[in-house]
């Protein structure tokens, strides 16, 4: 009898196990399709990107049409463009954003929690909202149609420094204490015990802030005005669409040439960011 209704619960689980796998499948495949018609959207001739009925490829594969990105217009100068942006935006936002949280998580100052509270408070207000100020600022900077305006302006939200402020609090303080009987000041303590063991944190928020300036594109539009030098991807992919029609091939190539930095990037820190999102403050605990 024992050997019979271990013998069901087997079967249960089995038929658990390829129902569950069965359901990850089709929605892994449903947020895929996108992906999957962009990347053979990129490779169809420009007369057959519209067909009725609808086909996944076309009559010829044409990788042509890659080449036409950067013929059509500087794009290896927008990527550049981007991509200094975004490094340079995400080494900042981590350095800000990591001696903030240690100060808001580990030393004791009068009002503390306070400011925090106050700080946090501007997650609250959208990005729509403070471009003109934002504007106003750094046309008072002399830093229009530069990339400072793109890159301070949005260096020093809140968002990086709550998420790590999170992880420091969950780091015992026994740590600190050793480190000061070591003769450890603030700053060494800082850079020797805490940055080291926030490694998979810091990746997090790496992700997200390269990903957040890569894809940004109200700011960049409203901020830069020689297009032909100072222009981002997001821009870049908008000029596709002109006075002569809309290049739905080479919008598609551009996309798939334009994902290829954030999922390097994805791929070089997936087993810290798989570890920060667990033990950070978006893992829930």
């Amino acid at each position: 009898m024992t050997s019979e209704v271990r013998s069901a619960k087997i079967r249960a689980w089995s038929a658990r196990s390829v129902v569950s796998h069965v359901a990850l499948y089709l929605v892994a495949l449903i947020f895929a399709a996108p992906l999957i018609l962009m990347v053979a959207t990129s490779l169809k001739p420009a007369d057959e990107v519209f067909t009725s009925p609808p086909q996944l490829l076309g009559s010829s594969i044409r990788w042509q049409n890659y080449a036409d990105v950067f013929s059509f217009m500087p794009f290896q100068r927008y990527i550049l463009n981007s991509f200094l942006v975004a490094a340079i935006g995400t080494v900042v936002v981590l350095v800000a954003s990591s001696l903030s949280a240690y100060a808001f998580a580990r030393l004791r100052w009068a009002g503390r929690d306070s400011v925090f509270l106050l700080f946090l408070a501007t997650l609250m207000i959208p990005q729509e909202v403070l471009v003109v100020p934002m504007f106003l600022l750094m046309q008072w900077f002399g830093w229009i149609d530069s990339f400072q305006s793109l890159i301070f302006p949005w260096a020093f939200t809140a968002f990086g420094t709550f998420l790590l402020r999170q992880f420091f609090l969950t780091v015992p303080r026994e740590l600190d204490e050793a480190a000061r009987l070591d003769g450890a000041g603030v700053w060494r303590t800082f850079w020797s015990v805490i940055l080291p063991l926030s490694r998979s944190s810091i990746a997090v928020l790496a992700v997200f802030t390269f990903i957040a300036y890569w894809n940004s594109y109200l700011w960049p539009l409203i901020i830069i005005d020689s297009t032909d030098t100072m222009s981002t991807v997001p821009l870049g992919l908008s000029l596709f669409v002109g006075q002569q029609g809309t290049f739905w091939n080479l919008i598609m190539a551009a996309s798939v040439v334009s994902m290829a930095p954030t999922i390097l990037l994805l791929i070089l820190l997936q087993r810290h960011l798989l570890r920060g999102i667990a033990t950070s403050g978006l893992g829930g605990r």
